[in-house]
This record gives C-alpha cells, sequence and structure tokens, in this order.
C-alpha cells in the first residue's frame, strides 16, 4: 500500500522525489477517521516556493487513480483513503499465491556473518547467555528472510585467564571423580571459590596468570586440562541448543585464532600503530582509551584475538556486514577495535557492527558467574515445559501430542519473552511473568495460530481458485496490518531489533482475534470463502513471524 502510494505521488510531482524518498515521508494516521496514509507537504515548501497547504491542495487535486478512494487535505498533509475492495484484493492474493514465501526478497548474493551466543567454555549456560543467543537467532533468520546468505558464528570463549584461574583451583581443590560425574556443576564452583579465596589471597591471581601462560605456551598439562573443560562444556552445550532450535555454521572460538594473531601484531608495527604503554603495547585512538593488543607479559588479550577474527571472517566469507551480538558493556571494547581496523586502512571497517543489548537481572542486579548468583537456562527451559504441560493438561488434556506441544510452548514463551523487549533494555527475570499465557507472549500468538488451524481443518479449506468477496469493516485492520509485513521484516534487519516482528505478530494476532470475536467465520453466505482466505492468510504470516523469531506454532493447543 504505502509503495502504490508513493507512485500516485511521484507521478504528480514530476521527479522531484524519488518514490523511496515520499514512501519515507508517508505516515500512518494516528486515527482511522482521517485516512490510511497520510503525506506531509513540508519538505515541498522550498522546492516549490509555495505554502505547504497550497503544495497539498495541487498534489490532492491530480490524484485519480482506483487505488485512491478518497483524498482529503488537512492542512500540509494530504490524508489518502485506499479503495480496501482493491487493497484486500491484492494482499490477500499475494499472500496465498506465495505462502510461506510472502515478504521473501529475492537472494542478493551478500553474505552476513552474524557473531552470536558466544559462551564461556567451563562455565553454565545461565539466563544470562539467552539474550545473545535469540536474538543472533532472529537475526539470522530475518536477514534471510531479506535476501541474505548467513553464517552464524559461535565465537566460544575457549580461551583467556579464566582457564589459569581454573587450573589453579582444579589443583587446589578439584575432584576428577566429581567433575566427570557433573562437569559444569563442579566447574562453577571452583571458578566461584577461586573468585572467593582471591578476595583474601592475592597471589591467586598471579598464579593464575601464570597458568594462563602455560597454556599460551602450550604445556601439555594445561593442555589436557583445558580440552577436558572444553569438551565437557560442549556436550551441554549441544542438547541447550538442540531445545532451542538453534544451529551454527562455526564453532570457532577465541583459540582459533591463536596463530593467527601474530600476523595482526605485525602488520600494526609495520604500519607503526603500536606504541608502548605501561609495558603493554597499545593503538593510540582518538577520543576513547588506546586499544590493548599485548600485555606486559607478551600475553593477548580480547582485542587482539577479535582483530585477528575480524581479519579471518573477512577474508574467509567476504561478507557485506558482520554483526556482533555481545552485550551492551562491550560497546567500548567493540569500538576500539573497529576502530584500529580502520587506522589500518581497512574500509571494510564500517561494515563491522555491534549489536549490543541489555541484561537480564535478578532482583535488579546483574547475573554473575563468578559470583554464584546465576539462573541456568536448563532449569528454566525444563521449568517453562512443565508449566506450559500443566496449563494443557488443564485445558486439553485429550491432545495427543502433548510432549511435543508443551516443548513448543514452554520454549517459545522463555524465547518471546526476550524478544518482545527492545534490545537495548534490561530485562527483569520472572518466569512468572514469562509464563502468563495472556497478552503479550509467544503462547497467546501460537494460540491464535491453533485457533485459526481448527478452524480451517473444520471448514476442509485450500487456498486454490478462491474468488474474493467483499469482507466486513471489521477486516480492514487485519487487512492493513498484513500489508505491513514486510516493510516490519526491512525495519527489523535494518535496525538489527527483532522486537519489531515481535511485535508485529503481536499487533496481527490482537487485529485478527479482535475480528474473530465479532465475526461467524463460518457462516454460509456469500463472503464465507474470503473469511478462509483472510483466516488462511494470518495464520500464513504468524507462522512465519514466529519462525523468524525461533518458535514453533502448534497446530493443536
Amino acid at each position: 500500500m504505502i509503495e502504490t502510494v508513493a507512485n500516485i505521488i511521484g507521478s504528480t510531482l514530476e521527479g522531484e522525489l524519488t518514490t523511496s524518498e515520499i514512501a519515507s515521508l508517508l505516515e500512518k494516521p494516528k486515527h482511522q477517521h482521517l485516512g490510511d496514509l497520510a503525506f506531509p507537504c513540508f519538505t515541498l515548501a522550498k522546492k516549490f516556493r509555495q505554502a505547504p497547504q497550497q503544495i497539498a491542495q495541487s498534489i490532492a487535486e491530480k490524484i485519480n487513480h482506483p487505488f485512491i478512494e478518497d483524498v482529503q487535505v488537512v492542512g500540509a498533509y494530504i490524508n489518502f483513503f485506499v479503495n480496501q475492495v482493491v487493497v484486500t484484493q491484492q494482499v490477500l492474493t499475494d499472500i496465498v499465491g506465495k505462502g510461506d514465501n510472502y515478504a521473501q526478497l529475492e537472494k542478493n548474493g551478500q553474505r552476513v556473518v552474524i557473531d552470536f551466543s558466544s559462551p564461556n567454555i567451563a562455565k553454565p549456560f545461565s539466563m544470562g547467555h539467552l539474550r545473545s543467543t535469540v536474538i543472533g537467532n532472529a537475526l539470522a533468520n530475518i536477514a534471510q528472510k531479506n535476501g541474505y546468505t548467513t553464517i552464524r558464528v559461535n565465537h566460544l570463549g575457549d580461551w583467556g585467564t579464566q582457564f589459569g584461574k581454573l587450573i589453579v583451583a582444579y589443583h587446589m581443590w578439584g575432584s576428577k571423580e566429581a567433575i566427570d560425574k557433573a562437569p559444569i556443576q563442579e566447574l562453577l564452583k571452583l571458578y566461584v571459590k577461586f573468585h572467593d579465596e582471591a578476595e583474601q589471597n592475592e597471589t591467586l591471581n598471579a598464579d593464575a596468570r601464570a597458568a594462563f601462560k602455560a597454556l599460551e605456551d602450550e604445556d601439555a598439562e594445561a593442555l589436557a586440562l583445558w580440552e577436558w573443560f572444553k569438551n565437557a562444556s560442549l556436550e551441554e552445550f549441544k542438547g541447550i541448543y538442540e531445545q532451542l532450535g538453534i544451529t551454527f555454521d562455526s564453532f570457532e572460538g577465541e583459540a582459533f585464532y591463536n596463530d593467527k594473531m601474530q600476523a595482526v601484531v605485525d602488520e600494526l608495527i609495520t604500519k607503526q600503530l603500536l606504541t608502548v604503554s605501561d609495558g603493554a603495547n597499545v593503538v593510540e585512538l582518538e577520543h576513547m582509551p588506546p586499544c590493548l593488543i599485548t600485555k606486559q607479559d607478551g600475553a593477548t588479550l580480547y582485542a587482539t584475538r577479535d582483530l585477528a577474527a575480524a581479519f579471518y571472517r573477512q577474508h574467509h566469507y567476504t561478507p557485506e556486514k558482520i554483526f556482533y551480538v555481545v552485550g551492551n558493556e562491550q560497546s567500548l571494547h567493540f569500538k576500539q577495535v573497529f576502530n584500529v581496523i580502520d587506522k589500518m586502512g581497512y574500509p571494510w571497517a564500517k561494515d563491522l557492527q555491534h549489536i549490543p543489548f541489555g541484561m537480564i537481572l535478578k532482583d535488579g542486579k546483574k547475573m554473575s558467574t563468578r559470583k554464584g548468583r546465576v539462573i541456568l537456562l536448563k532449569d528454566v527451559l525444563d521449568e517453562a515445559i512443565q508449566t506450559a504441560k500443566q496449563n494443557i493438561l488443564d485445558k486439553n488434556p485429550a491432545l495427543p501430542n502433548l510432549e511435543e506441544v508443551a516443548q513448543q510452548v514452554g520454549v517459545g514463551a522463555v524465547i518471546f519473552n526476550d524478544l518482545k523487549n527492545f534490545r537495548l533494555n534490561d530485562i527483569e527475570f520472572s518466569l512468572e511473568q514469562m509464563m502468563n499465557f495472556e497478552g503479550e507472549t509467544g503462547p497467546y500468538v501460537q494460540y491464535t495460530v491453533a485457533r485459526i488451524s481448527s478452524l480451517l481443518e473444520k471448514a476442509a479449506f485450500t487456498p486454490t481458485n478462491v474468488v474474493l468477496k467483499e469482507l466486513e469493516e471489521q477486516a480492514w485492520s487485519t487487512i492493513v496490518c498484513l500489508q505491513d509485513y514486510p516493510k516490519a521484516l526491512q525495519e527489523a534487519y535494518e535496525q538489527a531489533d527483532p522486537s519489531i516482528v515481535a511485535k508485529y505478530v503481536l499487533q496481527l494476532a490482537r487485529a485478527f482475534n479482535k475480528y474473530y470475536g465479532n465475526t461467524k467465520i463460518l457462516v454460509e453466505d456469500a463472503a464465507r470463502e474470503s473469511r478462509l482466505v483472510l483466516c488462511y492468510s494470518v495464520t500464513t504470516v504468524l507462522k512465519d513471524g514466529l519462525k523468524l523469531l525461533g518458535l514453533q506454532a502448534p497446530r493443536n493447543m
């Protein structure tokens, strides 16, 4: 609708504005009686050297198109009332014809690398890891819907001083039998104990630094412990990713870049960008602290590895963009890394984008592994599934695939609760709120799909050779919402914000449920088939939107 109206306006302006410029200016009026779209003429005043009100009147008088039912001038605005029958025909025909491919853009031949999830080895997969994981997965899906080929990278935290701490802790307090029995739980206990003890005994931190340096120097015992910690963690992570329905193209973590960092350091030296500051090698940057490349003892840092990773990905994948879905607190780090690459003279530095997000808080405080204040994601998912199962048993005890649906609804509730929030906002952890199956929740949208699926099954509906008749006035808000889907997907990608899609599916579900509550869908009359086409179109778009967010849509609940 927006593009069509923009073309109609453009035909009256004789090239003064492009269709995309006009489309960006079009607004949706706050109230339905003011029209479907409004075009402000303020920006044209300078071009035409006329008052915006005069320009609006002049444009309105030239518009004569079957798509437009009425045009009204209100001050400097042109309010457009579209022909609802024509729009309904276009939107529903488009969705029925394309099915799951509605709003799918053709492949543009460009790749997007998305670095997300990236949990730390030898630490439990906590609720704190959820945000990067589900935001990154949704962005990858949305990018694909916008025509990109996505490369999903899990940049595992499998290197760093925490391994020195774990090695020291294991030697001092660890038990091989206990770790073999419950690896992640025992490693977490050791990690927390190390930090508790280090507050009283500063030499422990020095021991940990020495242990990590031994690991970097490929000490056999240190490497064996590191491999053991890593493999135990990956087994647990694998189960979590399977439960979430998330896959990766690469698990190349920090350790993968150990033999690739020296080339970056050498290039920095060659380009005379490396300087010594307090014994460490740094790159000086404008308007921000210097970027540390190596410590005084020669040990590398996060920045060194992220620089090596950026160069590897650029050469290996030749991407259009690289997204780093990492928490808000790392914003300065990524600004420094991107600025270093820019100073090295690489124009693709501008294609590196940090996608920050807020934290999940517990009682208003950040979850901290080192303090032991952590909620395990697996425990949350299991409890959510059990809650979903009980809700289904209460309402539909005869459901044949109860376990499968409970899994889809419980996991979906956790994912949707995260993604419905603007990513930069902090989220207070509340299982009760997460599992509220009414209102702005994943189960609410899933239930809408199941309700429509039941209707279509009862009507034995198949979307073929349907001649559309005029629908009730109450259907219009649902039609408008359906035709907004492509725009929502484009904005979600451009703003790297999955909450746009989550809010969209909520809006569409609410619009349809309001229509459903006031309309007898299956009554035998001339518009029955058209109503079923509308139902089919809504469930097609809802299922697609949920899929992009990482949720499944059960046919029955």
